[in-house]
């Protein structure tokens, strides 16, 4: 799914009522109305307060033409407008002047903290105040309003994006956003769903069609695309009868020290379990009874040194070497590993000490086979790019250094997020479970595991990330957050493969819509 910008959201309007021959008033009231069901669906007429606070733009016209349907179907409605402007825009306007005519009781306008309504906790706000094309800190007002809201502890549901919200930087202030329930998105979520110090003020969302021109929605690229499973479906190989396992390619993960040897046999235990035909660990020789124990599916290949890495020689041929798992940074290890980059050719995913190394001896990217997959936490991720002031600076951050060195960056969360090509690839998969000791050795190895097996490296990565958090979820079903560990998401690689196939459950039939909604849609 493409996450449109704010830029890309106006043309898509403009373009729609020129093509569909409609007015910009009439695009808000399709909008208004997909609101309106949304809710009717929902709320089959309960006598439940609701106020609708709307600002004077755009989406305080959307949030009047929700509030007129609410009316006009017997809701307990009280709508304002906070009047934080004399800038009121054309739809604002005629819907402004449409819901006078559709109720006795009109908006009442907002402008003091005096005038804020009482508002209960068993009640529903919708927020509806401003929209996507917020550019500046609100007002102290306004942020004193916001605080009303959340001290109310009413369900908040937003118009579209959460107000006070911007859609391209963080806010200074965290008061003055709405902090809803629920965020009513139109036909594109908004990157800041996705971040960490942006997605609390939208703890649920979904997307609306609101029937913007479907030409444009196909043609037009985004910076940001949304990876679920519709996305990452067509990336699958099947498997071919008459095929062995020389057929799906041989994978080598460099790594290990003393005392953390399990690095290494989560990352083997992983590319095996993700379909390498065959997978091979080199390791310090204190590994190698470990391994050959309790992995006897993989080959073993040791360092001269007991403990750890000092020389990376091998006499195989893998189509992919994951490395740096567990390896430690111990200026022999270091040695090893810029000599062996510097003669290496093989596609790479690196994690762990190896970023650590790499981050300590940045002259070390030059050696990088292009589009080597880079897959750090937080720290590692700022030892390479630097320190951020946002989650917007970092995501700029890290598509320079992506750029700059033709490498694939993931960056790892909630929303795990893969950089590459000036694009952002948002994960829609995982868990809290997943921050546990070992899932990120385990990402490194299904990453690896599937480059194994002839997937170009973005894809690769895609895959990867999307099946390591569905392992998770599917995991988690029976373990909880709090019990799962790296090997549980290893175990459920097979049925996340499997859920790739399932078809959704059929939704239950929802109840016929009254005749006055039927010919709203």
């Amino acid at each position: 799914m493409k996450i449109f910008s704010k830029e890309q959201i106006y043309e898509g309007d403009r373009l729609t009522s020129e093509k569909q021959n409609i007015t910009s008033t009439e695009l808000m009231e399709r909008a208004g109305v997909q609101i309106f069901n949304w809710l009717h669906i929902r709320m089959q007429g309960a006598p439940v307060p609701i106020h609708v606070f709307c600002g004077i733009g755009n989406n305080g016209g959307d949030g009047l033409v929700v509030a007129r349907h609410l009316f006009t179907h017997g809701y307990n409605v009280k709508t304002y407008i906070v009047n934080c402007s004399d800038k009121r825009s054309k739809d604002f306007l005629v819907n402004y002047d449409r819901i006078k005519e559709a109720t006795k009781e009109w908006p009442t306008m907002l402008t003091c903290r005096e005038e804020f309504p009482q508002i209960h906790k068993d009640d529903v706000l919708i927020d509806a105040v401003f929209g996507i094309g917020l550019n500046r800190p609100v007002d102290e007002w306004v942020t004193q309003l916001f605080m009303h809201f959340r001290a109310s502890e009413a369900y908040t549901l937003s118009v579209d994006i959460a107000s006070g919200a911007f859609t391209d930087k963080v806010v200074d202030n965290e008061d003055s956003v709405v902090w809803s329930n629920h965020t009513l998105s139109f036909q594109s979520p908004k990157i800041i769903f996705f971040l960490p110090e942006t997605a609390k003020y939208a703890v649920q969302w979904e997307v609306l069609d609101i029937g913007i021109d479907k030409e444009f929605l196909f043609n037009t690229e985004t910076e940001a695309i949304l990876i679920g499973k519709h996305e990452v479906l067509p990336m699958y190989q099947p498997r071919e009868k008459f095929s062995h396992k020389g057929t799906y390619g041989h994978a080598l993960i460099i790594g290990g020290s003393y005392g953390k040897i399990g690095a290494t046999l989560l990352a083997c235990r992983a590319a095996l379990s993700s379909g390498a035909g065959l997978v091979t660990a080199f390791i310090p020789k204190c590994g190698y009874s470990i391994l050959q124990t309790a992995f006897p599916e993989t080959m073993v290949i040791t360092d001269t040194n007991e403990n750890i890495i000092t020389d990376i020689n091998f006499d195989i041929k893998p189509n992919v070497i994951g490395l740096g798992i567990g390896m430690g940074t111990d200026p022999k290890t270091v040695v090893a590993l810029e000599k062996f980059l510097k003669s290496n050719k093989v596609p790479l995913v690196i994690d762990a000490d190896g970023l650590n190394i790499i981050s300590k001896k940045k002259s070390l990217l030059k050696l990088l086979p292009k589009e080597s997959i880079l897959t750090p936490h937080p720290n590692e991720l700022e030892r390479l790019v630097g320190k951020w002031k946002d989650d917007f600076d970092k995501l700029g951050k890290v598509k320079t250094f992506s750029k700059k060195h033709d490498v694939i960056v993931v960056i790892k969360g909630a929303n795990t997020i893969t950089v590459y090509d000036s694009k952002y690839y948002i994960n829609t998969t995982g868990n809290p479970g997943l921050a546990t000791a070992g899932t990120g050795d385990v990402l490194t190895g299904i990453i690896t595991g599937i480059i194994a097996q002839g997937y170009d490296p973005l894809q690769a990565t895609l895959f990867g990330v999307y099946l390591h958090g569905r392992s998770a979820d599917i995991a988690i079903e029976d373990l909880g957050y709090q019990s799962l560990i790296a090997s549980h998401v290893i175990e459920a690689l097979g049925k996340a493969f499997i859920d790739l196939f399932k078809q959704p459950d059929q939704p239950q039939v929802e109840q016929e819509p009254e005749p006055e909604q039927e010919q709203l849609k």
